[in-house]
């Protein structure tokens, strides 16, 4: 199967600033959410493994996805171990995102030209993460500690680290505040596709709102300078 570059899903990722994530609730839901993430701006899409039957279900969008809707990034979260990494890649995975910093998932998405993106919370995390060929950090769990100060505190003496805080508000002042802050590009997930959204046949709503946040996206982000593209 053709696959992008890993520059280019990191290129994409940072230009577009935000990435939806989401458990399908079914495969109809799931190609539901991928289009309404599209036409609302959102091209890069995380699926998180945290169900039963999330491998076979995400082969199959996966495959859909290249054939009806090619302009989709998928990729995998909530993975831990580098045998679970390898089936999602198998399967169509063009990113993969952790919880956790696990150098064997680093080695094996560096081996096979995959961006990784892991969770860290700590600056030696950061750092060893970045020594494993890691280009974006996960900030995990951004919720358990003030995120915004953590990351004016990594960047005064790291500026070119790439810090992305997940599972973050789907509002207009919290979007603001994470990019004032210095973040690169953030991951939302249930407060911007719910399982309501999921379940709703009519996608509008859906893309209303993905719409909606990724215009606030785009203006929080318009007063600095964009993340410098991976070269």
């Amino acid at each position: 199967m053709t696959r992008r570059d890993r520059l280019s899903v990191l290129r994409a990722i940072l230009g577009a600033g935000a990435v939806p994530t989401f458990t399908p609730l079914d495969p109809g839901a799931a190609r539901r959410v991928v289009l309404a993430c599209l036409d609302g701006g959102a091209p890069v899409i995380e699926v998180t493994n945290r169900s039963a039957g999330i491998l076979p279900m995400f082969r199959a969008l996966a495959d859909w996805a290249r054939d009806e809707v090619p302009d989709a990034i998928l990729g995998v979260g909530s993975i831990y171990d580098a045998p679970t990494a390898a089936l999602f890649i198998d399967a169509g995975a063009e990113f993969v995102v952790s919880p956790i910093l696990s150098p064997e998932v680093a080695r094996l998405c560096n081996r096979r030209r995959i961006a990784y993106l892991p969770g860290c919370g700590t600056a030696t995390e950061i750092s060893e993460a970045e020594e494993l060929g890691a280009e974006i950090i996960k900030l995990f769990p951004a919720a358990a500690f003030d995120g915004a100060a953590f990351i004016r505190g990594i960047l005064g003496p790291s500026p070119l680290t790439r810090l992305m805080p997940t599972n973050v508000e789907a509002t207009e002042d919290a979007t603001r505040r994470w990019f004032a802050a210095g973040a690169a590009c953030v991951g939302v997930g249930g407060q911007l596709v719910s399982d309501d959204l999921q379940a709703d046949a009519d996608p509008s709503a859906l893309v209303g709102r993905v719409r909606t946040y990724m215009g606030w996206v785009r203006d929080a982000r318009a007063p600095r300078a964009a993340a410098a593209p991976c070269s």
